[in-house]
């Protein structure tokens, strides 16, 4: 099963996990990265990368990570607001670009505030 990334990486982004991955399948919104399931290879050389632990497989998902999962899927399947058509695959972020875009979700998500000032 493919990987996503969920609630921790938005408005952080560190791009580590970029930086590891072997396929380039991790596509930069503009608060969040999203990896593409249809070119992920499962290799999960980007879960350890992630220093706030935003990266899961899809068949261990946290109840509280669900949503994150249909909609990593969804940045890549379905239009982004102001686009005309999906990413669909494209063959890899960096040929790609940033796209700068966020899901629905994503940009309209409201961060919990806590003590370390995040």
């Amino acid at each position: 099963m493919p990987y996503f990334i969920a609630e921790p990486c938005i408005d952080i982004m560190d791009k580590a996990c970029t930086e590891v991955c072997p396929v380039d399948c991790i596509y930069e919104g503009s608060r969040k990265l999203y990896i593409n399931p249809a070119e992920c290879i499962d290799c999960g050389a980007c879960k350890p990368a992630c220093p706030v632990q935003a990266i899961s497989e899809t068949a261990a998902v946290a109840e509280d990570s669900a949503t994150f999962v249909i909609d990593n899927a969804r940045f890549f399947l379905e239009p982004l607001p102001n686009r005309d058509s999906a990413i669909g695959t494209p063959g890899g972020s960096m040929e790609f670009g940033t796209v700068g875009i966020d899901t629905e979700l994503v940009a309209g998500y409201q961060l919990q505030e806590v003590p370390d000032g995040r």
